[in-house]
């Protein structure tokens, strides 16, 4: 299986920091409102997630979700999220830190199109 949404080892060492913080964690992929299109990453559960939510995996023990409306436009791309410096304007945990998750890209191949994992419509 291919995964939808990947991360960096440099993410991996901001969420170990913010998970023994705040606990769990899961990441909702931003649909470009207050902090353009930004990963973001909340304590597991205070994001209330509906109908209309889409269940894209899992990176480093963190669900992660966007919006069908938004899935719709990224269905065909590989998604991964990296770290860099600089303060978003967001809720995200990672703010206060002066750090912001980011989301690089690249389209699927063909090849990789027949073996992607499968997302969960409607997570509630």
């Amino acid at each position: 299986m291919i995964e939808r949404v990947t991360i960096t080892e440099e993410a991996k060492k901001i969420i170990d920091q913010l998970r023994e913080e705040h606990g769990e964690l899961m990441f909702h992929q931003s649909g470009g409102c207050c902090d353009g299109s930004s990963p973001m990453c909340f304590p597991k559960g205070e994001l209330m997630l509906n109908e209309t939510d889409v269940w894209l995996g899992e990176i480093h023990g963190c669900d992660f979700y966007m919006s069908q409306d938004q899935f719709e436009y990224w269905k065909h791309t590989r998604l991964t999220v990296d770290i860099v410096t600089g303060r978003g304007a967001s809720f995200s945990l990672e703010i206060p830190l002066g750090l912001r998750f980011v989301i690089k890209s690249r389209l699927f191949t063909e090849e990789e199109q027949d073996q992607l994992r499968p997302v969960q419509f409607g997570v509630s």
